[in-house]
């Protein structure tokens, strides 16, 4: 199952480190680190796309996969209003590997095993297994896990190091703080073992037929689930796949 293919845009201007702030669902000040995870929400609290931004000199590199990149943009110039901010289609090409890193390459902030990210004018892929490494350490993808039902902290973002609850107020952030402080999640992806295989979406079911949450990504004898905490033991199934007590909750 390969990735989707990357949009990278430039975005520049005075405003922009504040105009992201008022909308991302991570600290931007956490830049000056490094590459940084964040989402943008709706204003009910759920996701409408997860991307990396990443400092380049005087811009801050929005680094998406292709399928949501014209509606981000889109929306993000919605919120622009009078803010000095230009978001622009980049010439740079996006390269990823796990082994050494480059000169001039950035860590995935998500997790260490997602290894480094290089913006220059080639792209390249060292070959890694991106969905073996996905699923081992439970990181959605896009489009799979990811969807416009997706409430962020279901999804690991904590984890991820994609959420910031002490940075103030973003769009959707109240529904987010809520899912934090007030309830306990009944609901997340997490990563499961499983023997044979089922598409993308399938159901798993317990036993006596309940639904306990649907399969997404698999490799290598483990798969990402999104699970009902409290069906997630016990003999569960999805088609004619077998699935097993998780090895790692999201």
């Amino acid at each position: 199952m390969p990735e989707h293919a990357r949009k990278i845009y430039e975005i520049t201007g005075p405003d922009a480190r504040d105009f992201l702030q008022n909308l991302v669902s991570n600290d931007m000040n956490r830049l000056k680190d490094g590459a940084m995870y964040a989402a943008l929400l709706n204003p009910q609290g759920k996701y409408l796309a997860d991307f990396l931004l990443v400092p380049h000199g005087d811009t801050i590199l929005l680094d998406v996969a292709e399928p949501l990149a014209a509606g981000l943009v889109q929306r993000l110039s919605m919120y622009k209003l009078r803010a000095n901010v230009q978001i622009n289609e980049s010439a740079l090409q996006l390269s990823r590997g796990t082994g050494d890193a480059p000169e001039g390459a950035v860590m995935d902030p998500r997790h260490a095993a997602m290894g480094w990210r290089l913006y220059s004018d080639v792209a390249v892929d060292d070959g890694s297994d991106w969905d073996a490494i996905r699923v081992a350490h439970c990181i959605p993808e896009t489009g799979i896990e990811l969807t416009p039902d997706t409430y962020i902290l279901e999804a690991g973002f904590e984890r991820l190091n994609g959420v910031d609850f002490r940075k103030g107020c973003y769009v959707g952030q109240e529904v987010t703080a809520r899912m934090k402080h007030k309830t306990e999640l009944r609901k997340g992806l997490m990563t499961v073992a499983i023997d044979g295989t089922a598409p993308v979406g399938t159901d798993i079911l317990t036993a006596d037929g309940k639904t306990a949450g649907t399969l997404f990504t698999q490799s290598g004898g483990q798969a990402i689930a999104y699970m009902r905490f409290d069906r997630a033991e016990g003999p569960l199934s999805a088609e004619n796949a077998s699935i097993s007590a998780p090895a790692t909750q999201g």
